[in-house]
């Protein structure tokens, strides 16, 4: 049996990964990652870089941020403390989901994880403060590849759970979108 369970979600690629947990007397184990296992699935997924978060204000905003078809990236999602609200948005221009969201709330200990693919724009809202996120990347970031969406932008009509609230610089200036975008063609 997988240590892994992938559930489809309903934007096309996008999956919500539940975790097997071993427990005993002393504790529990749970593998966050296995590239074999999730390449038995069909989803091809090697590491190239690691990031951790802590965001401390409930309700505060980080993202929506994406990598250009330059320098795609999938990335894989778990929350380690706290809870978020964690959201895909779609920017595949020949995706029948073009454009459109998913939010999947994550707990510290719930054992699932959020799996992004490439083409996807990713932010996240803190629902408890001091909000741990682990982020497991695709790809490299790479500066001059990244793009933004703006998190209040009325074509996404993203329904965040709380007032938006704590926007780093960069993010609040993000624009939204206007007849000129063409999404990430992959």
């Amino acid at each position: 049996m997988s240590e892994f369970l992938l559930k489809t979600l309903p934007l096309n690629g996008l999956f919500s990964v539940q975790h097997k947990r071993f427990e005993d007397e002393r504790g529990h184990f749970s593998r966050l990652f296995c590239e074999g296992s999730l390449g038995a699935f069909g989803q091809a997924f090697h590491i190239r870089q690691i990031n951790h978060s802590c965001t401390r204000e409930r309700g505060s905003v980080r993202g929506l941020h994406y990598q250009s078809a330059r320098a795609p990236e999938a990335k894989l999602i778990t929350c380690l403390r706290g809870e978020v609200w964690d959201v895909a948005v779609d920017l595949r221009p020949d995706s029948e989901t073009f454009l459109h969201w998913h939010a999947e709330h994550l707990r510290a200990g719930d054992g699932r994880s959020l799996l992004i693919p490439a083409g996807f724009a990713h932010g996240f809202q803190t629902l408890s403060a001091d909000a741990e996120l682990l982020y497991l990347h695709s790809n490299d970031y790479t500066p001059e590849h990244e793009g933004g969406l703006s998190v209040l932008d009325p074509r996404l009509a993203i329904a965040w759970p709380l007032p938006v609230n704590n926007l780093s610089v960069r993010d609040a200036s993000h624009p939204a979108l206007d007849e000129h975008f063409a999404g990430v063609r992959l």
